[in-house]
């Protein structure tokens, strides 16, 4: 018999019943052969600090987190990475041995390892990129795409104000378009990335026009409820690369397991069909 602890992990948020990461998780665990166990668990805001303390003496080594709690988190860390702070939001959490809290941000990451991925062509110098949305999610995208060497970010949101924080965040290679014009902000961009819950099941359709785009256009949808966005559709009918939105929870994810389990899971077809089945 052993006297080590088997190490636990999970995701937290509130609704969580929907999260694809224990099944993600688990397939991996599976796959390896490694002692351990990821859950899902719904922690409300109230709650939220007293959890994250007392979860590591039960045997968690860390966690995922997700809607509301993201930028709360980063309060209660004892360590921020600088990517977390830049964002604004972690999704990654790490108890480290010393009793310490380490906070990260691994969107940014897999957005662009989803996009190397699904679009083996995908060159960020090539051109702007056109970014709907200016949420949460638009904050590790908007980054990753500064850091990976795109020249422009067009960004359009329904409410203006939203984008416009985002520009005085992150600069002048932020441009701004009014919701109406949203579609312009297509003509000429290299990659088009919508981050807002628009196309996804329950939530209103996008209605931004796309004749802006070209062949040589690589397009984007974090929403993967459905996997085939109208936007994914009708851009691939146009000709486009075409990238879902699924990849980008897998990439996201791996970072975290090497950490909490010390193997680093491989991203592909299989465990693509875990998440899905």
């Amino acid at each position: 018999m052993t006297n080590e602890r088997i190490p636990l992990a999970g995701v937290i948020g509130s609704p969580i019943a929907h999260s694809k990461s224990p099944k993600l998780h688990g397939y991996w665990l599976n796959r390896y052969g490694l002692a351990g166990h990821y859950v899902p668990m719904e922690i409300a805001a109230d709650d939220l600090e007293e959890t994250l303390r007392a979860l590591p003496k039960a045997g968690f080594v860390g966690l995922n987190v997700t809607i509301p709690h993201k930028e709360r988190v980063l309060a209660i860390a004892d360590l921020v990475t600088d990517r977390a702070a830049l964002i604004g939001a972690a999704n990654t959490l790490i108890f480290r041995k010393d009793g310490k809290i380490h906070a990260d941000n691994t969107d940014g990451y897999g957005f662009v390892e989803n996009l190397k991925q699904g679009a083996a062509s995908w060159d960020p110098a090539a051109g702007p990129a056109a970014v709907i949305g200016a949420g949460g999610a638009a904050r590790a995208v908007i980054a990753a795409l500064i850091d990976s060497g795109v020249p422009e970010v067009r960004l359009s949101n329904r409410t203006k104000t939203r984008a416009d924080a985002l520009r005085q965040e992150f600069g002048t290679k932020i441009e701004v378009y009014d919701w109406v014009q949203a579609g312009n902000m297509l003509e000429g961009a290299a990659t088009v990335v919508n981050t807002s819950s628009l196309g996804m099941v329950g939530k209103p359709e996008m209605r931004i026009p796309l004749d802006g785009l070209s062949s040589n256009t690589v397009v984007t949808d974090l929403v993967y409820t459905p996997l085939d966005t109208r936007l994914l559709s009708e851009a691939r009918q146009m000709g486009c690369t075409t990238v879902d939105g699924l990849g980008m929870l897998l990439h996201q994810a791996a970072p975290g397991f090497e950490r909490w389990f010390g193997v680093r899971p491989e991203v592909d077809k299989a465990a693509r069909q875990a998440v899905l089945s």
